[in-house]
């Protein structure tokens, strides 16, 4: 068969508006868009890759490729991790689901001590989400990851029917390089280091309480929603030998330090006064009922450290802007094991002990 030019020019046509980037036109999502059909791609080109735009992303591919000569030159270990996030409202004080999913895998990343680097978003989105909340979303999303220099390179989306889900959830995984002699694990920590904080703990989980509307209650409390890989970065060039390191999330201050103190077998005594928490998250707790130690928090680092390192650590941290409220908040002890003490602002000790529900749920 001959194709004269008339076709040829026809094919290329053809061809050039396949080629073109789609252009959603729904303001809604629809079950259209998690078909695997044009729809479908209109609104990953449309909203995702146009938001996302990077090299390799833009392939296209259903995996993100890289070469490993460039992660080498980072380090010689990979740090790979993963998290799902439902946080309701979408929207809250001080950050929304968007930026809260990159910045909480960024922060599993940075406390093994990793450079982060890439990123992967699946989204599960509900049949009449707005299209607009969407873009905002991953608008967010692109923001913070620019701002902590990480890129977003591959991901998926899928549609359920109305009432499945409620408006999107999200998936992330990311990867990241620690580099040569770094050890950072609860397995190191031993009797007489020192616990540091980066400051104040429970914002996060009050902002979305009010940001709920289900009390009657106004504050000016925003989410402490940010990436601590710089402020890890800046602490173990001047102390390599940091023994533990976590974020507290989920469980807040409380769940980390008993998850140390069972891990390494050891006992830790903090003290009340030396917490930095700000008193309307103190009243907001005691109007409730709630423990403050066990609030979440999506910026908090940590960090159980030599106690001879301590005061280079705390004035590194305090001049960084994530960690300007820095403390020593308490010290590793002997004794009793896997036991974690607080010392009240009244003198006395009781004991901390791992929470068993959760006090506020779809948190993150």
């Amino acid at each position: 068969m001959t194709i004269n030019s008339n076709q040829n020019s026809l094919f290329q046509k053809i061809e050039q508006v396949r080629r073109r980037q789609g252009k959603i036109r729904d303001t809604h999502i629809n079950l259209a868009h998690g078909s695997g059909g044009k729809a479908m791609r209109d609104l990953i080109d449309d909203v995702f890759v146009k938001t996302f735009d990077n090299p390799i992303l833009s392939q296209l591919e259903d995996q993100a490729t890289f070469d490993l000569a460039s992660l080498s030159q980072h380090g010689n270990r990979l740090a790979f991790t993963t998290d799902s996030y439902v946080v309701d409202p979408l929207f809250f004080p001080g950050s929304d689901i968007g930026e809260l999913a990159i910045n909480g895998t960024i922060n599993d990343l940075a406390v093994s001590g990793a450079k982060p680097l890439y990123l992967t978003c699946s989204m599960i989105l509900e049949e009449g989400l707005p299209v607009e909340t969407l873009r905002r979303v991953v608008s967010s999303m692109q923001q913070a990851a620019q701002k902590a220099g990480v890129q977003i390179v591959t991901g998926d989306t899928k549609v359920v029917n109305r009432g499945c889900a409620d408006k999107l959830f999200i998936n992330t995984a990311g990867i990241g390089i620690i580099p040569p002699n770094i050890d950072i694990s609860p397995r190191n920590i031993k009797p007489g280091d020192v616990v540091i904080i980066n400051g104040e703990i429970g914002n996060h989980g009050t902002a979305i309480l009010i940001a709920r509307g289900e009390l009657a209650l106004e504050t000016d409390i925003e989410s402490d929603c940010q990436p601590l890989h710089e402020l890890v970065a800046e602490i173990i060039k001047i102390c390599p030998q940091i023994h533990a390191m976590r974020d507290a999330t989920r469980g807040g201050l409380a769940t980390v330090l008993n998850e140390f103190a069972l891990t390494a077998n050891v006992g830790i005594r903090i003290n009340e006064n030396a917490i930095p928490i700000r008193e309307e998250v103190n009243g907001v707790c005691e109007i409730l009922g709630l423990e403050p130690l066990y609030l979440a928090n999506e910026g908090k680092l940590v960090i159980i450290a030599p106690q001879e390192k301590a005061g280079i650590i705390l004035s590194t941290m305090q001049n960084h802007p994530t960690g300007k409220q820095a403390s020593i908040i308490g010290e590793i002890i002997p004794t009793p094991p896997g036991i974690v003490l607080l010392k009240t602002a009244f003198g006395a000790e009781r004991i901390i002990d791992m929470l068993v529900g959760d006090q506020l749920p779809r948190i993150c």
